[in-house]
């Protein structure tokens, strides 16, 4: 089975989550939604070997913990305090590094590429994750973008489908995100739990 390498852009991926919770779960979930990032992980994992794994953007102190039993899961993780100066454009810059690094350093040996975001910026310039994919691509990797539909960038979605997989986590909504109770003062809404992921309708699912 080939190895999957993942790549994944937090902050993408948690504010997406905020319209995807609005249009299925009503207006006062858009600040309580949070992405399940144990569950995530394995969703973009769909039961392979993960060779190398990477996440980057700007976390709020108290989901540091969760970060930090991902990391010893074997996710390298570059997350700035949220309001960190220039923080999360290093991160980005420091995630597309990673690709292409790896682009090089397994050139005899290519894998799977899981990019967890829905960012399509720069490809009309030749830069930005659409545009090191299609070098990857090239190069013999199979490629999977793993993202929300209403915010991932249309021309990589198209490409992603087919070329290679589009996982839309909108599809797996109540295993990659939970809900927080509400706060005090807020009318009341319960909270709920995530679900774990069910793998079998990962595209992946079967393949050899």
């Amino acid at each position: 089975m080939e190895k999957v390498f993942i790549y994944w852009d937090n902050s993408n991926i948690c504010i997406s989550a905020r319209e995807a919770a609005v249009e299925l779960e009503g207006e006062n979930t858009r600040l309580r939604v949070r992405v399940h990032f144990r569950n995530l992980l394995e969703l973009a994992r769909a039961g392979r070997e993960i060779e190398h794994a990477v996440a980057v953007g700007s976390v709020p102190p108290e989901l540091r913990q969760v970060w930090n039993r991902l990391e010893n899961a074997g996710v390298a993780a570059q997350l700035p305090e949220r309001g960190a100066m220039g923080g999360t454009e290093a991160a980005i810059g420091t995630l597309q590094a990673a690709m292409l690094r790896d682009g090089i350093d397994f050139t005899d040996n290519p894998g799977i590429v899981a990019l967890l975001t829905g960012d399509g910026a720069g490809f009309a310039d030749g830069v930005g994750f659409h545009a090191d994919l299609e070098r990857m691509h090239r190069r013999g990797w199979r490629i999977e973008v793993v993202s929300w539909r209403h915010s991932c960038s249309r021309r990589m979605r198209e490409w992603a489908e087919e070329r290679g997989r589009f996982i839309a986590l909108d599809d797996f909504y109540e295993s990659v995100t939970y809900l927080e109770p509400a706060p005090p003062g807020r009318p009341i809404a319960a909270p709920r739990e995530a679900v774990p992921p069910d793998l079998r309708r990962h595209p992946s699912a079967g393949a050899g």
